[in-house]
């Protein structure tokens, strides 16, 4: 085949049609041109707040591991491709003949150009960017490797095809989380249940009027966190979940099973309100890094989640004085807790001894709630 020119990359591939909109390209890329040609969009957030990219953080042990193996001797065998979304400006052009294609693919050239200095590259990274990084740092230059492509200039697609992908990986929860609400198509149930408690995560953590402003860790901030941000996203989002989710659960009224539409404004008040009371009620555990309050800790933060789903079934949040009112109920537990330091009473624990483990969180949660009902009966 004729060399194409330096800006523009062309390949024999194969066209299989899965579906009108999207079809596949298989074709092959030399180790050096992987990242030539493709950029790893890095999961991160602009100026605005608006989360932009969809990859996690280089795992640079893992990298090395897949470069020695690389660099072993002529037995290394690389059969995993790597998915790339394709810029629009890729065209396909089917073999002359009277058979390119058998019913199932069709033979042809994929020609891509590459973009300007001022345009980013024709390709983006949607899964193998550890070993596309891997690739570029082999001894073996030409060392053929196989691709698996769609066209697709939409991030919005290339991130919903990202979680597909990874749906059954070690994927970060933390990453799967941040990404879900930016996800329109639809999504496997057990991530469609997460999408509004990430949502509603996300504004938790960017309104200023928010008990938790910049204090929730996010995988867009992984390089370069905020020194506040002393939270797991998981851990709320978890909280949230389990309360909208669970008939027994303060945040569950807020849904209308019928209609399936919800009260995202109420559901944002009620959080706002008992939350903001938590921080009145424990300002010496509030902000600081799990290991120095077990309040900010996952399991610490999902144990008062279900003592809120206790309180607001009392408290009516959305009344004028529910902030004072939620403030008298938190008083009723707060000398019992030990959230910087001490021994829980009838738990046993010192209180660093608390982790995200089920039986913990059970186990803190039963007694929150155990001393609560206990106190409120003692109070009347």
């Amino acid at each position: 085949m004729k060399a194409a020119p330096a800006n523009r990359l062309s390949r024999r591939a194969l066209r299989i049609e899965q579906s009108d909109s999207y079809p596949l390209y298989v074709f092959t890329l030399t180790a050096c041109e992987v990242l030539q040609w493709a950029d790893v969009s890095r999961v991160s957030r602009d100026e605005a707040g608006k989360l932009i990219g969809y990859q996690r953080p280089e795992v640079r042990r893992h990298i090395q591991d897949i470069v020695n193996y690389l660099n072993s001797g002529d037995a290394a065998l690389f059969p995993n491709p790597i998915i790339m979304a394709l810029s629009s400006r890729a065209k396909f052009r089917s073999s002359r003949g009277p058979n390119p294609g058998d019913g199932l693919a069709t033979i042809g050239t994929l020609d891509i150009p590459m973009s300007g200095p001022s345009h980013p590259k024709p390709a983006w990274i949607v899964d193998g960017q550890q070993r596309a990084l891997a690739l570029s740092r082999m001894r073996r230059k030409d060392f053929p490797v196989p691709v698996t492509a769609f066209v697709a200039d939409s991030v919005n697609l290339q991130r919903d095809q990202f979680l597909r992908v990874n749906n059954t990986r070690p994927l970060p929860r933390g990453l799967v989380t941040e990404l879900l609400p930016e996800v329109d198509s639809p999504l496997p149930p057990h991530l469609a249940m997460r999408k509004a408690p990430s949502a509603l995560c996300d504004v938790l953590n960017a309104d200023k009027n928010s008990p938790f402003l910049g204090m929730i860790k996010r995988a867009s901030g992984a390089k370069d966190p905020a020194p506040q941000a002393v939270i797991t996203d998981t851990g709320v989002v978890d909280m949230i979940q389990e309360s909208m989710t669970s008939p027994a659960g303060c945040l569950f009224p807020y849904r209308n099973m019928s209609s399936g539409e919800t009260d995202f404004d109420g559901i944002l008040h009620a959080l706002f309100t008992y939350w903001d009371a938590v921080k009145d009620t424990f300002p010496d555990a509030w902000g600081k890094p799990a290991n120095r309050s077990r309040l900010m800790h996952g399991t610490g933060i999902r144990a008062v989640g279900r003592l809120m789903d206790r309180v607001l079934g009392t408290v009516d949040a959305r009344s004028p004085d529910a902030p004072a009112d939620i403030r008298k109920h938190l008083a009723l537990v707060a000398p019992h807790c030990r959230w910087t330091a001490g021994v829980w009473e009838d738990l046993g624990w010192r209180w660093n001894d608390v982790e995200n483990l089920p039986r913990h969180l059970q186990e803190l949660s039963s007694y929150l709630i155990r001393v609560y009902l206990r106190a409120r009966a003692e109070s009347r």
